[in-house]
C-alpha cells in the first residue's frame, strides 16, 4: 500500500484539508496551521478598522462636538 493511501485512511475526511496544513512546515518549533493564520489575519483586520473607526469618532467629538457644547474652545493658530 501506498503511503498516500494510507495516509488517507488514517486521517479520513482531514485528508488534505489546507486549514489542517502547517504555514511553515520545515519550522516544527512553530506550529502555525494555515487555518490559523487566516483566522489571525481577519482578525487583526478587523481591529485595524476598529481603531480607524474610533480615531474618526475621535476626532469628531474633539473638532466639532465638543465646541458646539461649550466644553471648551478652539484657539486659531498663529
Amino acid at each position: 500500500m501506498g503511503d498516500a493511501k494510507r495516509r488517507k485512511e488514517e486521517l479520513g475526511s482531514k485528508y488534505g484539508d489546507p486549514d489542517q496544513e502547517l504555514l511553515f512546515p520545515r519550522l516544527k518549533d512553530i506550529p502555525i496551521t494555515k487555518g490559523q493564520a487566516r483566522q489571525f489575519y481577519q482578525w487583526s483586520t478587523q481591529g485595524a478598522w476598529a481603531g480607524i473607526i474610533l480615531l474618526m469618532v475621535y476626532w469628531v467629538v474633539i473638532r466639532f462636538v465638543g465646541p458646539a457644547f461649550g466644553w471648551w474652545h478652539l484657539t486659531p493658530l498663529e
